[in-house]
């Protein structure tokens, strides 16, 4: 790019590898001559190959900001070189505009763009090499490692991520798999911070992608994606957060189980607090420690929120136990699996086709027991390797069965959770002469079958038991409260949220 000599500086912004120098409306971008881990900007001709490559990036997303390279010369010789940008206006920042009566229109605005870049990148095999998991493991495990030499994290904890990212994706090679052969997989911006993005009156303008590692900022489009939403989050709150990444799949038309998100989310916080770390070990300003601590707190938090579950919701007919079951599966957005529904599938007959028969006679043979357990067993399976946790409804009435399930979720790395629904026998009698006449019912069960299971229900210590005398609102908040592990409060907003989806 020809350009004379650029106005005074006026203003200036620095990072440890750059500085940006402002003049009029103009920006000049200097590339530090340091040498770290992760890159090379040692002679002149390394740092004006990478403003180039940055021009390059840099211009799918705001192709009218970055304007191009220009030489600087002394005695006529090159000695640096500067990438030339228009300047954005500060008070446009999304950063800014998050907690401003503009922030939802902004988000939204911003949510579209990005589903549009993405949409509009080639899938490619080096982008599906890069996503797949055994990448995924080592991106973890290196900053895992760098960050256990920094005195400000404790052992323990980053011994507790490291635990639960093993745990995650040691049952997920199918879903990473998946998504990889689906295309979702492209070579995004790596580096979404809502301090970097201006939201203008023609649209959002996206900057400083990361340039300098391929491997850094090519994968899944959900994971570059993270970057901003673990961003907004911090800066504005989870709903904010949630709102993101809401618009953003109604843009993209991009499904994904929500534990690979927070799993994606808490890579990135990851990732934050070990930059910020290493700013602190340079400046030793408390706000460069708050960071890092701050992120390694919101890596733990999503961690937890990616954790597959496995939970059987168990008791005799009339119990109530489908309706917790179908209460926490819809609070958790998780699918629910029920034995009455697999049972009459594998005689081929719909759901709601009736097949009463006496105790072990007709679909409710011993053999035909078996059949219906390890067939929902494999089905949840599949759902677990897919990043799902899963609720099953059924009688669990034998030891042997709840002990399948348990060695199933061990296998697949997710917690099993175990409830049982009480309720006094003539109650559940009474319930279930009640539902008999309904011709939606799923459940052949009669008073007799009521008293025969009783009769043969294996104990269960294990199970957490819900008193279905009270109302199912009431049963299903003791149930989430030991299933989520939550205080009062954050099952409020567990419930809020799903009653919310449910309207949707």
């Amino acid at each position: 790019m020809a350009q004379s000599s650029p106005q005074p500086f006026a203003d200036a912004a620095e990072t440890h590898i750059s500085a940006v120098l402002f003049a009029g409306d103009l920006a000049y971008k200097q590339l530090k001559p340091v040498t770290t881990a992760f890159l090379d900007y040692a002679t002149v001709e390394a740092r004006g190959a990478a403003l180039t490559r940055e021009l390059e990036l840099n211009s799918r997303l705001a192709p009218d900001v970055y304007l191009g390279t220009l030489a600087v010369r002394a005695g006529g010789q090159v000695i640096d070189h500067l990438l030339v940008m228009r300047r954005m206006p500060t008070e446009r920042r999304l950063a800014s505009l998050l907690r401003t009566s503009e922030g939802a229109d902004a988000l939204r605005a911003v949510a579209k763009c990005i589903a549009a870049f993405h949409a509009g990148l080639p899938p490619d095999d080096r982008a599906a090499q890069v996503a797949a998991i055994g990448q995924e493991r080592t991106r973890w495990r290196n900053n895992l490692e760098e960050m256990a030499e920094l005195p400000l994290f404790d052992p323990e904890a980053l011994a507790h991520i490291s635990s639960m990212v093993d745990r995650y994706l040691d049952g997920r090679s199918a879903l990473f798999e998946q998504r990889a052969r689906a295309g979702m997989a492209r070579d995004g911006h790596g580096d979404l911070l809502a301090e970097d993005i201006f939201v203008l009156p023609d649209g959002p303008r996206v900057l400083d992608c990361l340039a300098f590692d391929d491997q850094l900022r090519i994968g899944d489009v959900l994971a570059d994606i993270a970057f901003l939403i673990m961003d907004v989050e911090r800066l504005a709150g989870e709903r904010a957060a949630a709102s993101l990444m809401r618009w953003y799949q109604e843009f993209a038309n991009e499904h994904h189980p929500a534990s690979l998100a927070h799993f994606y989310v808490a890579y990135r916080a990851l990732v934050r607090a070990k930059i910020a770390a290493l700013t602190y070990a340079q400046t030793e300003h408390p706000d460069d420690r708050d960071s890092a601590l701050g992120h390694l707190a919101q890596a733990l938090a999503h961690l937890e929120r990616s954790r597959l579950r496995v939970i059987l919701v168990g008791g005799g007919p009339g119990t109530g136990k489908t309706t917790l079951a179908d209460g926490v599966g819809s609070a958790m957005r998780a699918p629910v699996l029920t034995t009455d529904e697999i049972r009459k599938g594998l005689a081929g007959l719909s759901a709601t086709d009736p097949a009463p028969a006496a105790p072990d006679q007709g679909l409710y043979t011993p053999d035909m027991t078996e059949q219906t357990y390890g067939e929902m067993l494999e089905e949840a399976g599949r759902l677990l390797e897919h990043g799902e946790s899963v609720v099953l409804d059924a009688s669990w009435s034998a030891a042997p069965h709840r002990e399948a399930a348990r060695a199933m979720a061990g296998r697949l790395g997710a917690d099993v959770v175990e409830l049982v629904c009480v309720l006094d026998t003539a109650m559940a009698k009474e319930r279930v002469i009640r539902r008999s006449a309904s011709p939606w019912t799923v459940s052949d069960a009669t008073p007799e079958i009521v008293e025969h299971m009783a009769s043969i229900t294996d104990p269960w210590p294990e199970a957490m038991r819900i008193d279905t005398t009270e109302a199912p609102p009431i049963c299903r908040a003791h149930a989430l409260r030991h299933v989520l592990g939550l205080d009062g409060g954050a099952l409020d907003y567990v419930l809020r949220v799903s009653r919310f989806e449910a309207r949707r």
